[in-house]
């Protein structure tokens, strides 16, 4: 490809204008910044070289995709990014023909990129279609990437992937070398000579192979790839990520090459806006904020969930140097990374290695120490098996603190915390608690800390639904909290923030209903259900989760075996369907969620 410098201005030209749009939009909605803004040369470079009608453009994670989407017809439309009804803040292919896959959890795209390439071979299309990958450095952390390399650099299958290095790790003495060289092992000479050099040396025995090897690596040293190298897979770099010239040269170049090739990218994060140039974990993914000065737009006072797990876990860290903790690249996400700060040899980012972390956790609970594994809702169900084999299974005493349970807004359908309660219920030795406010979380974690054997705790994004209920007691095993009494026939069962929104839908009601607080769905306090069951017979069932295998399963599953078949049970968890993005109140209005509705739906049924 001969692209001429008057196409490199209007291409660079075109890179300030996405920018300027990106940082317009997400000063106003919120939504992920430093990553997109890096990697807008990246992406108008890929479109320049790849079609992304016909080439499948996969994108780790995805929220770096903001350029992609403005390049692909979606321009008018970038206004609504993040609301509801608006577009993704990731790439979704019933949004737009351009987006191959939905992603939003990281280290997928590697495994997409082979499937894709394996189904370009049995069709017979090498020749006019080819994957191509962009994965940032930190999505490398996951095991995942390494199994696809593995088989990718085993059976050659054409394909680039684009590893986008935003932490500036290479030296700059090197990444000058190695810029010049990168361009030079991308060469149609070098790869025919490559190719040469080892039918030559075939025909001299091990000896010769050997020399050569060893030559060849001696030179690659001096670059990061030899890694790939090893494993089957041509590496280029590391490339000057906002060089477009230098990016559309060496992408075309991998895409002639007709075998995987990993491109090394450097780019800055934050790139275009100084205020978040750099490596802030604050710009990897923000709320509203004014555009001059980078100033948060103004947050609620109330307290979060997150801040009430960080002192809690604070203070019994404080109290106990047998408490650990881990969290899998979310330090500042789920509050732990105040206690990195002040405990740095007891609590741990793993990186984006979940199930790691729950193994090396189950390890350290064998070892007599007490576990908080600290992850959002969503992600855990990536370290499903290890929580099934490595801690239920050995039926060891580690505490998943699970961060975002319940709707998570903006980002949508894969991060919406709503599946842990049906897939941990399902798993034997697993106890399963919530709190319902800030007191209640104290006391929650301190029952965390003592306890023998596996459990898990959930709690929202942002603050509690309610802040003023009843006073709570401490918590004891399978033991619920009744918090309003009444004669009537309406019981009101919250489980967690469920039962801030149980109160709320009280509110709406002439009627007067009772309320508990569930706080186990795993085990049931029976005996007061029993009890209940005597006195009310229309049950409603509040709580942030799946309806399937949720808490309303759990209490109709104990309804059925102790043959209670008088009363009436309906749940208000969510029903069978991936839930979308957009701001948390209009999602929660859409699925017929707030207060007054849950009121009005009380009132039919009684």
């Amino acid at each position: 490809m001969n692209i001429t410098p008057s196409r490199i201005k209007e291409l660079e030209a075109l890179c300030k204008k996405i920018r300027d749009e990106i940082l317009r939009v997400v000063s106003k909605n919120g939504g992920h910044l430093s990553s997109t803004l890096g990697a807008t040369e990246i992406i108008v470079a890929m479109h320049e070289v790849f079609d992304s009608k016909k080439d499948p453009f996969i994108f780790d994670v995805s929220h770096q995709s903001y350029a992609h989407k403005l390049l692909t017809g979606r321009w008018d439309e970038f206004d609504t990014l993040r609301q509801f009804n608006g577009l993704c803040g990731y790439t979704k292919p019933s949004e737009s023909e351009h987006d191959y896959f939905v992603a939003g959890h990281s280290s997928t795209s590697i495994s997409l990129g082979v499937g894709a390439a394996k189904a370009i071979a049995l069709k017979g299309e090498q020749e006019t279609r080819v994957p191509v990958v962009m994965i940032g450095d930190g999505s490398m952390t996951a095991g995942m990437v390494y199994e696809a390399l593995n088989e990718l650099g085993e059976r050659k299958y054409p394909m680039v992937i684009i590893l986008n290095d935003n932490e500036m790790s290479i030296a700059k003495p090197i990444g000058a070398i190695s810029r010049i060289l990168s361009s030079a092992m991308a060469s149609p000479f070098y790869q025919t000579f490559k190719k040469h050099t080892e039918n030559f040396v075939d025909n001299f025995g091990e000896g010769a192979r050997y020399i050569a090897k060893r030559m060849e690596e001696s030179l690659k040293l001096i670059t990061p790839g030899i890694l790939f190298e090893e494993m089957g897979i041509d590496y280029i770099g590391p490339v000057d990520g906002h060089n477009l010239a230098s990016l559309i040269e060496i992408l075309q170049k991998a895409k002639d090459l007709k075998k995987p090739v990993i491109v090394h990218v450097q780019t800055i994060k934050g790139k275009g806006y100084e205020i978040a140039e750099g490596h802030e974990e604050k710009w990897h993914g923000v709320g509203p904020f004014d555009l001059d000065s980078g100033a948060a737009a103004k947050k609620s006072s109330l307290k979060s969930a997150t801040q009430i797990y960080t002192e809690a876990l604070m203070h019994l860290a404080k109290n106990n140097d047998k408490i650990v903790g881990a969290t899998a690249a979310m330090p500042s996400g789920t509050g732990l990374s105040e206690l990195m700060q002040a405990y740095p040899n007891r609590f741990w980012d793993v990186a984006i290695a979940e199930q790691h972390a729950v193994t090396s956790m189950s390890a350290l609970a064998k070892e007599g120490f007490k576990p908080f594994c600290t992850i959002y809702s969503t992600f855990l169900q990536r370290g499903y098996d290890q929580v099934i084999h490595d801690t239920c299974l050995m039926n060891l005493p580690v505490v998943f603190a699970l961060d975002r349970a319940g709707i998570v807004g903006e980002d949508g359908e894969t991060h919406q915390g709503v599946f842990d309660i049906s897939f941990l219920r399902a798993i034997p030795n697993m106890t399963l608690f919530a709190p319902r406010d800030e007191k209640s979380f104290h006391q929650a974690m301190a029952f965390a800390a003592q306890y023998p054997t596996p459990c898990s705790l959930r709690y929202p994004r942002g603050s509690f639904t309610q802040t003023s209920l009843p006073e709570s007691l401490p918590f004891e095993l399978a033991k619920s909290q009744l918090l309003r009494s009444n004669k009537g026939e309406v019981l009101f069962i919250g489980y967690g923030n469920g039962v801030g929104r149980a109160y709320e839908s009280a509110e709406f009601l002439e009627e007067k209903v009772s309320i508990l607080d569930l706080r186990f769905v795993k085990p049931l306090d029976e005996d007061m259900l029993r009890d209940l069951a005597t006195k009310h017979k229309k049950w409603f069932v509040f709580s942030d989760s799946a309806k399937m295998g949720g808490v309303g399963s759990a209490i109709l599953e104990f309804l059925a075996r102790e043959k209670i078949l008088h009363v009436e049970l309906e749940s208000f968890e969510y029903e069978d369907a991936f839930i979308t993005h957009g701001k948390t109140k209009d999602v929660e209005e859409s699925l017929g969620l707030l207060p007054e509705q849950l009121a009005l739906r009380v009132k039919a049924l009684i």
